[in-house]
């Protein structure tokens, strides 16, 4: 049975969540590293730490201290393109808490940590004030995603049956 600590990450995390994020763009996502998508796995104190609206938390293993977990909240909202126009007009940035890089280690799948990972970041967006909605990308294909977010959201919307 494994103990997990969930928590805002520090700059001594930053090494194995971004091991993590990595792992997930090259065996998950088959993409492997698109500077242009993913300066943030690279510099995620620049992205996730120092701007005051932003936080990337972590799931720590609490036998060894390890990072199972991440997820990343930021100000900013999905951009066309890559995106669909009417995505992008109705998530703007500032106005929309983007939830990104919640990525879970093949070996820590299927504890529901990452379901518990993604309530920590809407309490953030409540308190920041702010924010008036909550956006998610991801990748269908990702193992577990589509189910998790389905089973959370309000409302999604599938680019696969919207028109660009």
């Amino acid at each position: 049975m494994h103990d997990y600590r969930i928590r805002t990450a520090t700059p001594d995390d930053l090494g194995e969540a971004r091991a993590v994020m990595l792992d997930a763009v090259y065996r998950d996502f088959g993409t492997g590293y698109v500077p242009r998508w993913h300066a943030d796995i690279i510099d995620p104190e620049r992205f996730c730490l120092v701007p005051p609206r932003h936080t990337l938390l972590v799931a720590v293993d609490e036998r060894d201290g390890t990072v199972a977990t991440t997820a990343a909240l930021d100000a900013r909202g999905p951009e066309h393109p890559p995106n669909p126009r009417w995505i992008a007009e109705r998530f703007p940035s500032g106005e929309t808490a983007q939830l990104r890089r919640v990525y879970v280690r093949p070996e820590h799948r299927r504890r529901g940590l990452a379901g518990r990972l993604v309530a920590e970041p809407a309490v953030f967006a409540r308190a920041d004030g702010g924010y008036r909605s909550l956006y998610l990308h991801t990748y269908a294909s990702s193992p577990g995603a589509e189910a998790l977010w389905r089973s959370l959201g309000k409302l999604v919307l599938d680019k696969r049956t919207e028109p660009d």
